[in-house]
C-alpha cells in the first residue's frame, strides 16, 4: 500500500487539504496527516479544527512515497518557517519520492530550491515566489517527483492526479466515477 503524508499548518486551507486526503484514502492510500506543531488539532483558515494523526516529529518521512503541502494563509507562511517542514521536503526530494503542494504551498518548495528548472503552477498571487520554475498556468502540472496545483478550484483535480501517480491511473478513473466527477470542458 502506497503512504503519504499531509503536512498541517495553522491556518491551512481546508478544502484542499481534505479534498486530496479523501481522494487519496478512497483510492487506498494510507495518508497521514501530521501537525507541524506539537498541537493535536490544527484549525484551518476559516477556522475547521482537523484532528490529527501524529505530529511531523514522530514520523520518519522516507517511510512515505509522497509529501503534500495544503495551501491557505496564514498556513503557508508558516510551513515556510519550519525548519522541520525544510528537512522534511528537502530530504523526501533527494530520494525521488513525490513532493506535491497546493495554491500557494508551491512557493514553499520555491524557497527552498527545488522548483529549479521545473515545470510548476500556484495560486496566480503567489507565481512569484515559484524561484526558478518554468510557470504553467494548468489546473494541476507535474515534473518529475513535483506536483503543483493552482488552488480551491483543482483540489479535486490535484487529488486525482496524485492517485493516479502514487497507485494507477485505473484507480483513479475508478474514484472518477464514484464520486460523478466531471472534468470542465
Amino acid at each position: 500500500m502506497k503512504r503519504a503524508v499531509m503536512l498541517f499548518a495553522e491556518g491551512f486551507e481546508t478544502v484542499e487539504a481534505l479534498v486530496v486526503v479523501d481522494i487519496l484514502r478512497r483510492g487506498g492510500v494510507e495518508v497521514t496527516m501530521a501537525s507541524i506543531n506539537e498541537e493535536e488539532f490544527v484549525r484551518s483558515s476559516h477556522g475547521v479544527n482537523v484532528e490529527m494523526d501524529v505530529v511531523l516529529g514522530e514520523v520518519d518521512v522516507l517511510d512515505y512515497d509522497a509529501i503534500i503541502l495544503p495551501g491557505g494563509m496564514p498556513g503557508t507562511l508558516h510551513l515556510g518557517e519550519s525548519e522541520a517542514v525544510k528537512k522534511a521536503l528537502l530530504v523526501m526530494n533527494d530520494a525521488g519520492k513525490i513532493v506535491a503542494a497546493i495554491c500557494a504551498a508551491p512557493g514553499v518548495l520555491g524557497k527552498y530550491g527545488l522548483l529549479e528548472g521545473k515545470k510548476a503552477c500556484s495560486y496566480p498571487d503567489h507565481e512569484k515566489n515559484l524561484t526558478g520554475a518554468q510557470i504553467l498556468r494548468e489546473p494541476v502540472v507535474k515534473d518529475g517527483n513535483i506536483i503543483t496545483s493552482r488552488g480551491l478550484g483543482t483540489a479535486l483535480e490535484f487529488g486525482l492526479r496524485l492517485l493516479e501517480v502514487l497507485v494507477s491511473t485505473d484507480k483513479a478513473d475508478q474514484i472518477r466515477e464514484a464520486i460523478v466527477y466531471q472534468e470542465l470542458a
